[in-house]
């Protein structure tokens, strides 16, 4: 049974609009977080927007970097490639060469899938680094940011594997057969504990299966996206006008509006 959810959406006219928009969530949620609890704990995706976004946090001319709170946050990976951290698929690369070599992050704090390891190993490591951090229990991000594939993948859940059913596991190796691959992936109830999700989502070849997704009928082994249901009952979704043109806002607008899921 999926659970209601209320979906936020915002839409900008360009991609590099998208990706201030995310720096600034980014920011805020994690100024918010270590005001109050004193850490901030972000997972983060790989791909084009979280990439723009990434050095927009790194630049110290943009109103990001001064207030990110570089020395109380913690940094994981919603999904790996099975590749070493040289490579130029790995998400961690992507993201050390947009931003953490630019920016004051401890290196105890940057918490990497060990893509180069076998990878049931790395998935049993990367399970055991959350439970350092989080102990017992579903770990609680303060935000988790998503992209989603044209095949309505999320993460490294791609349609018609096995991680799609594992509500028990925190972190997977999940054998993807339409790539001939392994990927390392968080599983859906942890994205799903989060306080804040988000999918940051860009591009005319994305609007259809973004419409499928949440107005289309509920099948998750097709549109693994959908499982996407937080516990919070909110889900933002942030979107170029490319992206949002199947979905019911005059796109002119460039506003937004609300889905009522259930």
């Amino acid at each position: 049974m999926s659970r209601p959810v209320s979906i936020t959406y915002r839409i900008w006219a360009t991609p590099a609009e998208v990706a201030s928009a995310a720096a600034e969530l980014f920011t805020s949620v994690a100024a918010e977080a270590a005001a109050g609890s004193g850490v901030a704990r972000i997972a983060i995706s790989g791909g084009t927007t979280p990439k723009a976004m990434f050095a927009l946090l790194a630049d110290r001319s943009a109103p990001y970097f001064a207030r990110v709170p570089w020395g109380q946050l913690h940094l994981f990976w919603v999904d790996e490639r099975c590749v070493p951290p040289t490579d130029a698929e790995s998400n961690f690369r992507m993201t050390d060469e947009a931003m953490l070599r630019h920016v004051p992050l401890p290196a105890e704090q940057i918490h990497r899938m060990e893509g180069e390891l076998d990878p049931a190993i790395a998935a049993a490591r990367y399970t055991a680094a959350l439970r350092a951090e989080f102990g017992p229990g579903l770990p609680l991000f303060d935000l988790v940011l998503l992209g989603m594939g044209d095949d309505g993948h999320t993460a490294s859940l791609f349609p018609h594997t096995a991680a799609l059913s594992d509500l028990e596991s925190l972190v997977v190796a999940n054998h993807v057969p339409q790539k001939d691959t392994w990927r390392i992936t968080l599983t859906s109830p942890v994205i799903n504990w989060a306080a804040k999700v988000a999918f940051l989502i860009e591009g005319a070849g994305k609007a259809q299966v973004l419409h499928d997704v949440f107005l289309g009928p509920y099948d998750p082994e097709s549109k693994p996206s959908q499982l996407i249901r937080p516990a919070s009952g909110e889900l933002t979704l942030l979107l170029d006008a490319a992206a949002a043109v199947k979905l019911p806002v005059p796109i002119g607008q460039m506003a937004g509006g609300r889905l009522e899921l259930c």
